[in-house]
């Protein structure tokens, strides 16, 4: 085969110029003059290079004949059209090409030398069923519009990508069958039609290299850049359409691409959830073939096994030919004795996917058999990128839509800075589109009430240190004892020096680790006594046993040497699990009194901060009544934390206890958006006072003591003002009458703190002893009239 570019192929390839060669007999023979002698002279100069006639077999048979052959043209590639048109010699769908033009010459050296001169989106198995396509038809006498366009793109000099559509003129070319060709039926071909994606199929009725393709073809190329350019704006005129022409709109172009005066389409909606088809997630009108006289229908009662298989789960195609006799072979397809209801006699069912979701169904029907069938079906390829974002354009827009409704009518949830963000990414769009410049600018919210609060996990440092120090002794135990018999069997020598360094490391442990005492004793055994053992070296069978048994514990999820640590972290997960669980529930209620933005971090416990004021919430009157309201309940599931963690505690690997902290802060500050980070931030240096406390306040200690002001089982509340101080006694009053707090307030002071002096505190003890179940005992709403009994003045 001449120079292939796919592996198999149902023709062996002779180029040939015989046709070419046999009009310069006929015209040497009947006619006389100028024409006559050009003829002679050209056919004398030919006539030692008989492969010109036979067949060429290689690449430098054509480069040794490049002139003859040049001149052989002549007729076909006119000078005076050389540096206009985009030709060449070419055998179709193959990448063999030469007698350029001048412009294509021009146009492939601005491309480069590493240019891949490929079609677009054409494989093997394109080329496969094309190529039998075209004996289909010369041979057989078929019609098979299997033409679509095809393109090549290729860069310019600046490395813009122009788009080419291919022609090709096979008047030169002729089929031959050979021995091997097989004969077909019209049964054959109407199997052949009915399965263009079954290429064994094709190569069993065409086998590789049975066919003779003689001569050779020319390649026309047309600058289609234009063109597609044409075709994006089509596709987004399409999503803006006027809904009562959306129809129209859409039969108009696909008639123009299958070159059916009649052709109809439809498109249907798949709803995922509840697996059904629907005429409703678009919000514009298209006819629905498959739920025409419905509104929707289950997928799996429309459909038959294989085709809900193929069209809903793998997104597979479906195209049927002839549906009389598909319907006559499968009398329970309920989607056919629908479609021959209505007229129907030959379909393409194309699933639209997006990002590997199916949002509905194209619908492609005809009145006449074999109009539409597997083979034309790969047409869809030009259009459907264009329909995929159309359709998914207008679900997404449905979607949010139908979010803003439920959103406005049906839940307590609202955004508390979205809009803000949303004003932004308006006027940045709107300077786009007008062709200015705009940078967006950082969000800002001023004059906002900042509420900070934390519960945290006493001695978890303390806890971790002690369980690594205990599985790391015990590991370094086991290995001594294990080295010491792997000595005395004689299975290791000069282990001295080791195990005074194991030996060291255990005493080490004894007086407490550092941040690297982990680290550095594990790059130490990985290094210097796990080759030891080494599981290749023999043993003997105890200690090989011994060995086998160290390395089994040193698994980090079921080994016995990271048992304490594995502890550890589960009892941190336990707790934070639980604590984030009930304050996520209780700020979704909060957000339903009054919105605010809510953020919070997992550390070594929960800690939160919570923003509240006017400019968050434009739209609302915020009063100092509402601070009041966050910051009791604040303090209110803070409380409820600490009980629920209280009796978590008993089932816990570690009994840890925790300890709770409330910052208070009067003086509204502003808060900034910062773009680098993605995150909010504390805005103005007299601002950042607050941040600083945040910060540092959780390990300080009582004034003139070294106490900690946070202790366990307690909730400790730091202010600066007598005002705060009176607020923040008011609701712990109302929680010490619901027997949630101890009757007992702790008043101190704060050290003084870098930058920071003049804090103060309250501590109290919550209670753990509730007679009710903790439900009842945290009725929020009970304790809110509670406090709206006695208002704070604004």
């Amino acid at each position: 085969m001449l120079f292939p570019q796919f592996s198999d192929n149902p023709f062996q390839i002779k180029l040939s110029f015989h046709k070419i060669i046999e009009r310069l007999e006929e015209t040497a023979v009947n006619e006389t003059g100028a024409n006559a002698e050009k003829a002679n002279s050209l056919l004398a100069e030919i006539k030692p290079f008989p492969e010109l006639r036979e067949g060429i077999e290689s690449i430098n048979q054509i480069a040794d004949n490049e002139t003859i052959i040049s001149r052989l043209l002549d007729d076909l590639f006119p000078a005076i059209l050389s540096k206009n048109e985009i030709k060449a010699v070419s055998i179709p769908y193959l990448g063999l090409t030469f007698n350029y033009t001048e412009r294509f010459k021009n146009i492939l050296k601005a491309a480069g030398k590493h240019f891949d001169f490929s079609i677009r989106d054409f494989d093997e198995h394109q080329f496969y069923v094309m190529s039998c396509c075209i004996i289909l038809n010369q041979f057989y006498g078929t019609h098979l519009d299997f033409g679509k366009p095809l393109f090549y793109d290729i860069p310019n000099a600046d490395g813009i990508i122009k788009h080419y559509r291919i022609l090709y003129n096979a008047d030169f070319l002729e089929i031959l069958p050979t021995e091997k060709s097989k004969m077909l039926t019209n049964d054959d071909i109407d199997l052949l039609m009915d399965n263009y994606d079954d290429l064994a199929l094709w190569k069993e009725k065409f086998p590789p290299n049975s066919w003779i393709l003689k001569g050779f073809g020319i390649m026309t190329l047309f600058d289609a850049t234009v063109e597609n350019a044409v075709s994006s704006l089509k596709g987004n005129l399409l999503g803006n359409a006027d809904p009562s022409e959306l129809q129209k709109s859409l039969e108009t172009i696909f008639r123009s691409i299958f070159r059916i005066p009649d052709l109809h389409i439809g498109f249907t909606s798949f709803d995922k959830e509840n697996d059904k088809f629907t005429k409703t997630a678009t919000g514009q009108y298209v006819k629905s073939y498959m739920l025409e006289g419905k509104v929707d229908g289950d997928c799996q009662k429309m459909l038959r096994s294989d085709s809900y298989q193929n069209l809903v789960k793998k997104h597979t195609p479906i195209a049927v030919t002839d549906l009389p006799a598909f319907a006559a072979q499968n009398p329970d397809s309920k989607l056919s004795q629908h479609f021959t209801a209505q007229n129907i006699r030959s379909f393409i069912l194309a699933p639209v996917v997006k990002n590997g979701t199916l949002l509905g169904i194209l619908e492609l029907v005809s009145k006449r058999t074999r109009d539409l069938n597997s083979v034309n079906a790969q047409k869809l390829e030009i259009v459907m990128p264009f329909i995929v974002d159309t359709i998914y354009r207008k679900v997404t827009e449905l979607q949010t839509q139908i979010q803003a409704v439920i959103q406005k009518n049906y839940t307590k949830l609202h955004p508390s800075v979205n809009w803000k963000f949303r004003e932004e990414a308006i006027k940045y769009i709107q300077g786009k589109n007008s062709g200015k410049h705009y940078t967006p600018q950082e969000i800002v919210f001023h004059d906002v009430y900042p509420l900070y609060g934390q519960i945290d996990i006493k001695d978890s440092s303390i806890t971790r240190n002690l369980s690594v120090t205990n599985d790391l002794s015990y590991q370094l135990d086991k290995l001594i004892l294990l080295i010491e018999q792997m000595q005395q069997s004689g299975d290791i020598v000069n282990a001295e020096q080791k195990l005074l360094d194991l030996k060291a490391f255990v005493d080490d442990l004894v007086t407490g680790i550092k941040a690297d005492t982990e680290q550095h004793i594990q790059n130490y055994l990985e290094i210097n006594i796990h080759p030891l053992l080494n599981k290749n070296k023999k043993f003997s069978k105890e200690i090989s046993e011994q060995v086998k048994d160290y390395f089994k514990h040193t698994d980090k999820l079921t080994g016995d040497f990271y048992n304490n640590r594995r502890k550890y972290e589960t009892t941190l997960a336990l707790i934070n699990e639980k604590l984030i669980s009930i304050l996520d529930n209780r700020q979704t209620d909060a957000q339903g009194y009054f919105p605010h933005y809510f953020e919070r971090f997992k550390t070594d416990g929960v800690e939160h901060n919570l923003y509240a004021g006017a400019s968050i919430t434009p739209n609302q009157t915020f009063h100092l009544g509402h601070l009041e309201h966050l910051r009791f309940w604040q303090l209110l599931v803070l409380c409820e934390m600490e009980i629920e963690q209280f009796y978590l505690k008993k089932s816990l690997p570690y009994q840890l206890s925790v300890t709770s902290l409330v910052l208070v802060f009067s003086a509204p500050i502003s808060i900034r958006f910062r773009m680098d980070e993605k995150h909010f931030d504390i805005d103005g240096a007299y601002n950042i006072r607050y941040e600083v406390i945040k910060k540092r306040i959780d390990k300080a200690y009582i004034k003139g003591t070294r106490e900690r002001i946070t202790q366990q089982n307690k909730i400790t509340i730091i202010f600066s003002k007598v005002e705060e101080q009176l607020d923040y006694m008011k609701y712990i009053n109302i929680l010490q009458d619901k027997g949630i707090l101890a009757s007992k307030i702790e008043e101190f002071e704060v050290e003084d703190l870098q930058g920071v002096s003049g804090l103060k505190a309250l501590r109290v003890t919550v209670l753990h002893n509730q007679n009710q179940p903790i439900e009842e005992t945290f009725e929020y709403e009970e304790l809110y009239k509670q406090l709206n009994a006695d208002p704070v003045e604004n």
